[in-house]
């Protein structure tokens, strides 16, 4: 399964309706929880996730709004007695603060949390779901955004394969050794795109915007204003919903997932039809405890 759950979708001020920032990420075995704020824990148990899943976090950056719930998060962890490890990716330049969080209060520390901080101008890491890379952004503080990309591999096509009287154990060993006999597995099979996703948090339009979101199924971006606050948005480092729906435009996004309101505006259909006037594949405006799906993978076409 690859969804996305959301936990939370509110900016600096919570509301009746929208909880601190949240976002979980399932990736078939590999489950990541992105921006934990206040509250992550209760939204998880109404969204119906327990955290033993969880297998990694990944924090934009240090403002209360995305990390405040990270202490309570860690401890469950350690109550549940999760057995993997868990490791936690951060800004390095907020060592201290994420050391804080870490230990925020007592409690019995049993659990494997790894620290693995990210800095300068690039940090990847490999994860069974993929390339995890990080890229600064820019913000008030130092602020990175992630895309986990799967690598691209091959899809076994039967027709193919029957044609070329190919079947059973044979067909494992064509695809660890690439040639059986006269046949190639390019000759019986088909490109498998790997899928991308990318989570872009508090920043103001910049270069490493645009080259996070290059042509992912799904990009998760902030749009806490709207265009009539364009000028407050460019001064505070943050982004409009028209801004987010031209990076999707730009960059070949598949599906658009608008989040991060301010407050101040009650009707949430302005930001989708500020994101629709740049962008028109799929745009889902984010709601708490909403799902949505990674879209269905690209298909190469079969030469028969």
């Amino acid at each position: 399964m690859r969804e996305l759950v959301v936990l939370g979708t509110a900016s600096q001020v919570p509301t009746r309706h929208r909880n601190h920032n949240g976002y979980l990420l399932r990736w078939d075995d590999e489950v990541i929880l992105f921006d934990p704020g206040e509250g992550t824990q209760r939204q998880m148990l109404l969204a119906g996730l327990a955290v033993s899943p969880v297998r990694r976090i990944c924090i934009t950056h240090f403002h209360g709004d995305h990390s405040l719930g990270l202490p309570g998060v860690l401890q469950r962890i350690s109550l549940d007695r999760v057995t993997h490890p868990v490791t936690v990716h951060y800004p390095a330049a907020g060592q201290e603060f994420y050391d804080r969080l870490r230990h925020a209060t007592s409690y019995w520390d049993n659990a494997e949390i790894v620290p693995a901080p990210v800095g300068g101008e690039s940090f990847t890491a490999a994860t069974p779901a993929g390339r995890l890379t990080a890229l600064p952004l820019w913000h008030s503080l130092p602020t990175y955004g992630y895309r986990l990309d799967e690598p691209d591999a091959r899809r076994m096509v039967p027709s193919l394969l029957a044609a070329h009287g190919i079947a059973g154990p044979a067909v494992g060993e064509l695809q660890r050794t690439g040639r059986l006999g006269d046949v190639t597995l390019e000759q019986v099979s088909v490109e498998r795109p790997g899928q991308s996703f990318a989570f872009v948090m508090d920043t103001g339009l910049c270069d490493n915007v645009f080259a996070l979101a290059a042509g992912v199924d799904l990009l998760v971006i902030e749009s806490t204003f709207l265009t009539e606050d364009a000028a407050l948005a460019a001064q505070v480092g943050h982004l409009t919903a028209a801004q987010a729906g031209a990076v999707a435009r730009e960059s070949g996004v598949r599906t658009l997932v608008l989040t991060h309101f301010s407050q101040r505006y009650p009707d949430d259909s302005r930001f989708l039809a500020e994101a629709r006037a740049e962008f028109d594949g799929e745009i889902v405006v984010a709601s708490d405890l909403g799902r949505v799906a990674v879209p269905a993978r690209r298909e190469a076409t079969v030469d028969r």
